[in-house]
C-alpha cells in the first residue's frame, strides 16, 4: 500500500468504520486497549496557568455558536451549499472533499444563525436553497440515498466511498430542519421532494435493519445497522416516511445492550460517546419513553459514566481532571479513529492516550451541562489560543504529549453547535419536532410521555 492509499484510507476511515473495525479489534484481545493506555502513560503534567474565562456561560455558548456557524458559512461551496468535511482550523483551507453529514448540520446551523442574527437573513435563505436546490436536482442519488463524501464543487462521489445510510440520515436531519424554520415556499417544496424520494425499503436489503450502506461496485455493505448507537434517526425518519416507509417492527429489530459503569446502568454498545448525542441533536425526547427506555436519561447516564471513566485513567493521563476530561471519534496524533469508553468490560475503547476531544463534552451540553461547561470553559479560559481558533475548539489536542489539531471537523463543530442551542433555548428541537412526520415516526415506533398522567399522541 501506497503513502497516498494510507492517507486515503485514513481520510475516508470515519467514524462508523473505524469504530467496527476497531470494535473487532477489541473483541479480539480484551486487553489490548488496556495495554495501549499503560504504555502511553505519564507520569506527570503542568496545567497552563493562563487567565479564566471571565465572561457567562451564555457569552461562551454564543462565542462557539458563532464560530461554528463561520465553519458553514465559509467552508460551503457558494456554488452547491455542500460543507466541507474538514477545514484547517486557522481557515486558510484547501480541502475540496464534503461529507453530507456536514452538510446537514451546517443546514441547521444555518437555521440556528438566522435565528441568533449571525447574518443577514437574505442571505441565509439564499444558502438554504442553493444547497436544497443541488441535492434536490443536481446531487446524484440511489433510491434517495447519497454518497458518503463527493467534491463539494461538483457533486461528484469520492474515490469509491459508500453509499451512506446515517449520513444520508444526518443530511436528511437538516433538511427537515430548514424545512420547517424557513417560511420560505421553495425552500420547503425542495426539502419536501429529497424527503419523500427516500427508499427507506430499499436499504433494509430484504432484512428487518438496515445496512449501513451500498457501493455501485460490490452492492450492499454486510454491516448493518443492528444496536443501539446514533441509529434513532434512521429508523425513525424511515417509519415516519409518508412515502416509502418501513414497518414500526423494525424499531423491535435492533438490540440494546446494557453497560453497568461504577453502579451506573445504561443502553450502550462498545461506541464512544457520539452514539449518545447525534439523534438527540434533533430529536426531542425528553420526558418520552418507548417500550424499552427513557434515550434522554440514557444518553445522560451515558455522559456520567463516560466523565467518570475519563478521571478513572488520571493515574496514568494525569491531564484528566474534573476541569478537563471528554474523548468521542476524533483526529489523533496518528490519523483518525473512534475512541473512548468505557466499553462493556469498562475499559477503553481505541488507543487513548490522554488526548481530549473537545466535542465529547460540547456534544453532552444538554445532558449534563454544569459538568460539560466546566470543561469547556477552561478550554477557552487557560488554555486559550492552544485550542482556540478561528472555528472554535480544534477537533482534538493531548496536553500530555504537546500535540494540537490543525484541523477542525464539521461533524463535530456541528454537534456542538446544536447542542448548544438546545441548552439555550431548545430551538433545535421546537422546529424539527414540529414536523408531522417526525411525530408520526416516533409515535408508531411506541414513544409517549414519561408521565402516564399527559395524553400522548396516538399513532397514524
Amino acid at each position: 500500500m501506497t503513502h497516498i492509499d494510507l492517507l486515503s484510507r485514513r481520510e475516508f476511515l470515519r467514524r462508523r468504520e473505524v469504530l467496527r473495525i476497531g470494535g473487532m479489534a477489541l473483541l479480539a484481545s480484551p486487553l489490548m486497549a488496556l495495554a495501549s493506555c499503560q504504555k502511553h502513560a505519564s507520569s506527570s503534567f503542568v496545567a497552563p496557568n493562563g487567565p479564566p474565562y471571565e465572561g457567562s456561560d451564555e457569552q461562551l455558548l454564543d462565542e462557539i455558536q458563532r464560530a461554528s456557524f463561520d465553519f458553514f458559512w465559509n467552508e460551503a461551496s457558494a456554488k452547491t451549499g455542500q460543507v466541507k468535511d474538514r477545514a484547517a482550523a486557522d481557515g486558510n483551507d484547501s480541502h475540496t472533499m464534503s461529507s453530507i453529514a456536514a452538510t446537514g448540520f451546517g443546514l441547521t446551523g444555518l437555521c440556528i444563525g438566522d435565528h441568533r442574527g449571525y447574518r443577514k437573513s437574505t442571505e441565509i435563505v439564499e444558502r438554504v436553497r442553493l444547497t436544497l436546490r443541488f441535492l434536490a436536482d443536481d446531487l446524484h442519488n440511489e433510491h434517495g440515498f447519497f454518497f458518503h463524501f463527493i467534491h463539494m464543487e461538483t457533486g461528484e462521489r469520492w474515490a469509491k466511498c459508500e453509499l451512506s445510510s446515517i449520513d444520508s440520515s444526518i443530511l436528511l436531519c437538516g433538511v427537515l430542519a430548514a424545512r420547517q424554520y424557513f417560511a420560505d415556499q421553495e425552500i420547503q417544496d425542495l426539502a419536501t421532494t429529497i424527503y419523500h424520494r427516500v427508499d427507506w425499503r430499499w436499504m433494509l436489503n430484504g432484512g428487518k435493519t438496515f445496512s449501513m450502506g451500498w457501493h455501485p461496485e460490490s452492492g450492499f455493505l454486510s454491516a448493518r445497522w443492528e444496536h443501539y448507537c446514533e441509529l434513532m434517526m434512521i429508523y425513525l425518519l424511515a417509519i415516519g416516511s409518508p412515502t416509502h416507509p418501513v414497518d414500526a417492527s423494525c424499531w423491535d429489530a435492533w438490540t440494546r445492550p446494557k453497560i453497568t459503569y461504577r453502579g451506573i446502568e445504561y443502553i450502550s454498545g462498545n461506541d464512544p460517546i457520539f452514539t449518545h448525542q447525534y439523534s438527540h441533536a434533533w430529536f426531542d425526547v425528553r420526558n418520552k419513553r418507548d417500550a424499552y427506555a427513557n434515550y434522554f436519561e440514557n444518553s445522560v447516564k451515558a455522559t456520567k459514566a463516560h466523565k467518570l471513566f475519563c478521571l478513572s485513567l488520571r493515574d496514568r493521563f494525569p491531564d484528566y481532571s474534573e476541569n478537563l476530561w471528554g474523548i468521542s471519534a476524533s483526529d489523533y496524533a496518528k490519523g483518525y479513529t473512534a475512541w473512548g469508553g468505557p466499553n462493556a468490560q469498562g475499559g477503553p475503547i481505541g488507543p487513548v492516550d490522554g488526548s481530549i476531544v473537545p466535542c465529547a463534552t460540547g456534544g453532552s451540553l444538554a445532558f449534563l451541562f454544569d459538568d460539560c461547561i466546566r470543561v469547556l470553559r477552561n478550554l477557552r479560559g487557560p488554555y486559550r489560543e492552544k485550542v482556540w481558533t478561528k472555528y472554535s475548539f480544534r477537533d482534538a489536542f493531548n496536553p500530555l504529549t504537546n500535540w494540537y489539531d490543525s484541523d477542525v471537523l464539521g461533524l463535530d463543530l456541528g454537534i456542538t453547535m446544536l447542542m448548544a442551542e438546545n441548552h439555550r433555548s431548545g430551538f433545535v428541537w421546537e422546529q424539527f419536532m414540529k414536523d408531522e412526520n417526525v411525530k408520526r415516526g416516533m409515535a408508531r415506533a411506541g414513544f409517549h410521555p414519561e408521565n402516564p398522567q399527559t395524553p400522548s399522541q396516538p399513532a397514524t
